[in-house]
């Protein structure tokens, strides 16, 4: 017997599974080990006794807030439209203005002396890998098809 027709089968709904469990659960593990990485760094950045200083802590509203606009404007949009739209555009707009001042708050922290540049960097590291995560959940989950996160 091959390999491959071990580890790998179809099951009755047409999930593909590898080694028993389905792609999107290996995915949605991954994210979430992801995401447990990021949140480590930022606490790092901020309870770590040589900084010792909770200022960092205010990205967690960025975090909440970046998704949202992509949601209302995915709920409000119709996919089949091939061209893009003024509402997903402002959405990504939006979105992206979140994501850079999750970037710029750390540093003008730093700036302003109020933590120290390594707490700095353990936040930036925190946040390209919490925005990753987000990242790679809406492209693994993004699609229209029978498992999505518009069903959650």
């Amino acid at each position: 017997m091959k390999w491959s027709a071990v580890c790998e089968s179809r099951s009755a709904s047409g999930i593909t599974r590898f080694a028993g469990v389905c792609i999107r659960e290996r995915a949605l593990i991954s994210l979430s080990f992801g995401g447990a990485i990021g949140l480590m760094f930022l606490m790092l950045g901020c309870a770590l006794p040589i900084y010792n200083q909770y200022w960092p802590l205010f990205v967690l509203f960025f975090y909440i807030l970046s998704p949202i606009p992509y949601c209302i404007a995915r709920r409000l949009v119709d996919d089949t439209d091939a061209m893009s739209n003024a509402c997903k555009e402002l959405a990504i707009f939006l979105t992206t203005g979140i994501v850079v001042s999750a970037f710029g708050l750390p540093i003008v922290f730093a700036r302003a002396h109020l933590i120290e540049w390594g707490a700095c960097a353990l936040v930036l590291t925190g946040n390209t890998v919490i925005f990753a995560t987000i990242l790679g959940f809406f492209l693994v989950f993004g699609s229209n098809d029978d498992f999505s996160w518009q069903q959650w």
